[in-house]
């Protein structure tokens, strides 16, 4: 998919709540932003007919029948990469780790804000897209290649299946070798001064990083123990 040519009109949003009246205020907000969308009210039928409609983004609740929100997000990730936000009457950060462990985007807890929701709706839309000013930035190392353009990561000649916040993260750390950053400087950097999140999101997303690469002899991240992380080269 080349996400540069996407529109408004042309993005599909998957809207999945138990609520159907949730879903459908959902779903009215979007489509007065000019998106399209599908509503689906059970975890299995999601799963279902995000093969079949294959959206740019997901809305995915927690409580829902047939399959359970990380269920459906777990499968999800199985077949794709495509950004989801979380929607959780839920605010223990167990249930946010876990769903950012699962592969989720972002996450919202209930009752949201409409302009809020649209607002997280767009920041990720607009990562996936890239902006003109970042088209041309690329960060080359020793067996990885961070294209910024194209919104990928090469590793050993291998591409990296990145969802959107673990490639932010790698990016901004590769454009920023050496330099040490706070666990809260990260959380501002990558997911905004507005973000609910605690520090755990930042550990979550480093041991995703890690695991996908082993520290290499000229480059990695490193834990700066009681300060946060750096990209040491």
């Amino acid at each position: 998919m080349d996400n540069s040519t996407i529109n408004n009109t042309a993005i599909k949003i998957l809207v999945v709540d138990d609520d159907i009246r949730i879903t459908e205020l959902i779903s009215l907000y979007l489509k007065k932003e000019g998106y399209d969308t599908k509503e689906v009210n059970n975890g299995l039928k999601a799963v279902e007919v995000f093969s079949a409609y294959s959206p740019h983004l997901v809305l995915l609740d927690l409580m829902l029948p047939g399959m359970d929100g990380y269920q459906v997000c777990s499968a999800i990730r199985k077949i794709s990469q495509t950004p989801i936000i979380m929607l959780t009457a839920k605010s223990e950060t167990f249930d946010k780790v876990l769903g950012l462990e699962l592969g989720a985007d972002d996450y919202i807890v209930k009752p949201f804000d409409a302009k809020e929701l649209m607002a997280r709706v767009k920041a990720v839309l607009r990562r996936m897209n890239g902006t003109p000013d970042i088209a041309d930035q690329q960060v080359v190392l020793p067996n990885l290649t961070i294209n910024q353009t194209r919104y990928t990561a090469i590793y050993h000649s291998q591409k990296l299946d990145l969802p959107p916040k673990e490639f932010e993260l790698l990016y901004f750390f590769a454009s920023h070798p050496n330099r040490v950053f706070s666990r809260e400087q990260l959380l501002d950097k990558i997911w905004g001064y507005d973000f609910y999140g605690g520090t755990r999101t930042v550990d979550v997303h480093v041991k995703r990083l890690r695991e996908k690469m082993p520290y290499e002899d000229t480059w990695g991240i490193k834990t700066v123990w009681g300060v946060g992380y750096k990209f040491e080269t």
